[in-house]
């Protein structure tokens, strides 16, 4: 039974971890080194990238179906949430942000989005805060597309609006402080 419950059909989007939000393009049977194995397709527009996964590797691997109502609606309210950053070394934070972007859980990765968000009218980021930053916002935004049935652009257009909007409070007091 707990099979079925992470079973997915061709067409389904899901979230594999480390590559973000991709779609299971086709069902596979191969032999491989002398063993019949099935293969989930998966389709990573955005990377241009075709992945084949083991079905019976799904669960370790952490592929899951696109989040639900409930934790997007989770994700969307981290974003209105106040930043929060450490104040430990950049390479120590930089790694635990690639963790949970890595980690495909959705809240996590808008978590990052939302700490390494800067208003335009703050200091400039340094270039890897932007690239993780980046990083971060395009994985929510693809997930968000794939659940709102739009595009990424629109989706990020979203994510932005909604940091824009609840992060200068934050920025003024902290200046004021």
């Amino acid at each position: 039974m707990a099979a079925d419950a992470t079973a997915f059909e061709v067409g389904d989007y899901v979230v594999y971890p480390k590559h973000g939000v991709g779609r299971v393009i086709e069902l596979q049977n191969e032999e491989i080194a002398g063993m019949q194995l099935e293969l989930y397709v998966l389709r990573f527009e955005k990377e241009r990238m075709t992945l084949r996964v083991p079905t019976n590797k799904v669960e370790s691997i952490g592929m899951r179906k696109l989040s639900s109502d409930k934790t997007l609606k989770e994700a969307m309210e981290t974003l209105k949430g106040k930043p929060r950053v450490k104040r430990t070394m950049w390479s120590r934070r930089a790694q635990e942000y690639e963790a949970k972007i890595n980690s495909g859980e959705i809240v996590l990765i808008a978590e990052v989005t939302r700490d390494l968000f800067r208003p335009e009218d703050q200091p400039e980021q340094s270039y890897s805060e932007r690239q993780i930053f980046e990083a971060a916002s395009s994985r929510l935004a693809r997930e968000l597309a794939a659940m709102e049935k739009t595009d990424e652009p629109t989706a990020l257009a979203k994510i932005l609006d909604v940091l824009k909007e609840h992060a200068p409070q934050y920025y003024e007091s902290a200046e004021e402080a």
